[in-house]
């Protein structure tokens, strides 16, 4: 894979998970949950999950980087669903 290809992949792993930024920061402060569908919270943390297996077999420093850090902000998400949803 050429460093350009990878740098392009950087970019969009640290748009799409910045984006869940402000969701997860809210949540944290007001532990509040109830607008966050807990389907969504699953089915997009195992896709994450997925996208990183992916990443891990493909030896893509991008992928894995960007969706190791997007399933931890799920997983943060998620257990405030679960606790406060």
């Amino acid at each position: 894979m050429t460093l350009e290809i990878e740098y392009v992949g950087f970019a969009a792993g640290v748009l799409t998970t910045f984006g869940l930024l402000p969701q997860a920061y809210r949540m944290v402060r007001t532990r509040q949950a109830r607008d966050v569908s807990l389907t969504w919270v699953v089915v997009t943390a195992l896709g994450v999950a997925l996208w990183l297996c992916y990443g891990l077999v493909k030896q893509s420093p991008s992928i894995i980087t960007a969706n190791g850090i997007t399933l931890v902000l799920f997983c943060i998400i998620l257990a405030i669903k679960i606790r406060h949803g």
